[in-house]
C-alpha cells in the first residue's frame, strides 16, 4: 500500500526584535530565530512542509503594535494565498497584546493559515489551542506592561535627578557617555537667537532674519517658526530637566542666564496679536496679501537694520519654507516694487478708458453722477496720494489692486475695477465746497 502524497504547505518565517541593539552583530537574534524555525521545518519536511525564500525581519519593532513593515508584508502575503503556516520561534514575537493577536488569528482563520509556535507546542484550529495560546498571550500582554512601567518609573527618577534620558539634542549641546556637553559654538548661536527675539519682539521676523542668515537647527534644516518656539521654552537652556511638567534642575549646565530666560519669557506671554499688530505698525507693507512670486506663492513683508536704518523687502514664502533655490525671485526691496504699482495706478487713473468704466460701473449705485465727475474724483487722487497717512494709502491699494506678480523680468499689476465705484464715492465725500459750489 502506497502512502498518499503530503500537500505541500508554504512556510513563512517571521522574526522580531524590540530593540535594534545587537542587531549590527554577524549574528544577531533575528538570525538565531529563524535558523530555529528553519530546523522546525525541516523536521517537517515528510509533511509536505516548504520554508519560503522570502524573508519577514522587524528588529527595532514593539510587539504592542500591528504597524510593523515585515509584519504588513507577511499579512499581505496571506490575503494573496501565498502562505499556508506562519512559523515564529516565540507567539511573543509575532505580538504582545492580547487583542491584536485576536485581530491576526482572524484572519489566519479567514485564509486557512496555521499558526505554529517552535518552543511552545499548540495548534490554533482546536478549542484548547486557543484557549492556551489565549493564556500564553495574556502573561505576555502582562509583562509587556509590566516592564513599561519599570521604564516609565525608571525615567521618572532619573529625570528627578536631573540626568539626560535620550530623545532629540537640542541646539547647543553635544551628547556624551549619556551626557549633555555645552557645543560652544552653537550655544553662541542659541544665546543670539534668545538676544534678538527680545529686541525684535518678532517669532515672524526673527525667522525670516534666521533663515535668510541661513541659521539652521541640529538637524540641518533652516529654522522656522515652530522650531523657533520649541527653542524658546526649552527649559533644558536654563539647566534644568522637565518631566511632565516638572522642572528639576539639570546635571547639565546651562547656557542662557535665568534673567534673560525671564525677560523672554516676558515678551512671549504677552498676546501673540498684540506682538503682531506692533511689528506691522513699526514696518508698514503696502502690499501685504496682494504680492505673488512666480511660482504662485505669496511673497510676504520683511525688514532689517544696518546702521539704524531700516530695510524693507518682500520675501517669497517659498525661500521661508522650502529653500532659497525654490523660487527664482527669492525676494525684492520694498520701496522698489511698491512705487512701481502706485506709479501704475496714478498712469491708470488717469487714463480714459478707466475714466468712462468706472463712471459706467458708478451710475447704477450713485444716481446722477456725471462723467466728470468722475474724471475729476480720480484726478484729485493723484495730488492727494502723498499726503495721505500710510494707512490710508494701503487702503486704497488694497481697494484697487487684486494681485501684483513678481517675475524676472517684471512685475504684472491686476487691479479690481469694482473698487473704483467705491474710491470715487469716498472722493466725492470729501471733495471741496468750492467744486460743489461749481
Amino acid at each position: 500500500m502506497t502512502k498518499p502524497v503530503a500537500r505541500k504547505l508554504r512556510c513563512a518565517i517571521y522574526t522580531r526584535k524590540s530593540s535594534e541593539e545587537g542587531l549590527d552583530m554577524e549574528y544577531n537574534s533575528l538570525d538565531a530565530q529563524r535558523d530555529a524555525c528553519a530546523a522546525y521545518i525541516a523536521s517537517q519536511r515528510s509533511e509536505g512542509w516548504v520554508g519560503l525564500a522570502a524573508s519577514y525581519d522587524d528588529g527595532g519593532f514593539s510587539g504592542g503594535t500591528l504597524e510593523r513593515p515585515a509584519l504588513q508584508r507577511l499579512l499581505s502575503d496571506i490575503a494573496a494565498r501565498r502562505v499556508d503556516v506562519i512559523v515564529v520561534y516565540k507567539i511573543d514575537r509575532l505580538s504582545r497584546s492580547l487583542m491584536d493577536f485576536a485581530k491576526l488569528v482572524e484572519v489566519f482563520d479567514r485564509h486557512q493559515v496555521t499558526f505554529v509556535s517552535v518552543t511552545q507546542a499548540f495548534n490554533t484550529t482546536t478549542s484548547m489551542g486557543r484557549l492556551t495560546l489565549n493564556i500564553l498571550l495574556s502573561f505576555a500582554q502582562f509583562e509587556r506592561e509590566v516592564i513599561g512601567e519599570r521604564i516609565r518609573d525608571k525615567i521618572a527618577a532619573s529625570r528627578k535627578r536631573g540626568m539626560w534620558m535620550g530623545g532629540p539634542v537640542p541646539l547647543g549641546y553635544n551628547v556624551k557617555d549619556r551626557k549633555l556637553i555645552v557645543n560652544e559654538d552653537e550655544a553662541a548661536t542659541v544665546r543670539r537667537i534668545f538676544e534678538r527675539f527680545l529686541k525684535i519682539g518678532s517669532a515672524t521676523e526673527l525667522v525670516r532674519t534666521l533663515r535668510t542668515e541661513g541659521v539652521c537647527g541640529k538637524q540641518g534644516r533652516l529654522v522656522d517658526k515652530g522650531s523657533l518656539y520649541k527653542l524658546l521654552h526649552n527649559r533644558v537652556y536654563v539647566g534644568e530637566a522637565v518631566h511632565k511638567g516638572v522642572a528639576y534642575a539639570g546635571e547639565h549646565r546651562a547656557i542662557i542666564d535665568r534673567v534673560l530666560w525671564d525677560r523672554v519669557h516676558t515678551v512671549l506671554g504677552q498676546n501673540a496679536r498684540r506682538r503682531a499688530a506692533n511689528t506691522r505698525a513699526q514696518t508698514p507693507a503696502l502690499l501685504k496679501g496682494l504680492i505673488f512670486g512666480p511660482t504662485g506663492r505669496a511673497m510676504t513683508p520683511s525688514h532689517t537694520r544696518k546702521g539704524g536704518k531700516l530695510y524693507r523687502y518682500y520675501v517669497s514664502t517659498d525661500v521661508l519654507k522650502r529653500d532659497p533655490s525654490a523660487c527664482p525671485v527669492r525676494r525684492i526691496p520694498a520701496a522698489e516694487i511698491e512705487s512701481a504699482v502706485v506709479e501704475q495706478l496714478r498712469a491708470v487713473l488717469r487714463s480714459p478708458e478707466i475714466i468712462v468704466a468706472t463712471w459706467r460701473a458708478a451710475r447704477s449705485s450713485m444716481a446722477g453722477i456725471a462723467e466728470a465727475d468722475v474724471r475729476d474724483a480720480l484726478h484729485r487722487l493723484d495730488p492727494l496720494w502723498d499726503e495721505l497717512f500710510p494707512a490710508e494709502q494701503a487702503r486704497v491699494v488694497q481697494l484697487l489692486v487684486d494681485r501684483v506678480v513678481v517675475g524676472v523680468d517684471g512685475a504684472d499689476i491686476r487691479l479690481r475695477t469694482e473698487g473704483l465705484t467705491t474710491l470715487v464715492a469716498d472722493l466725492q465725500a470729501v471733495r471741496p465746497q468750492t467744486r460743489k459750489a461749481a
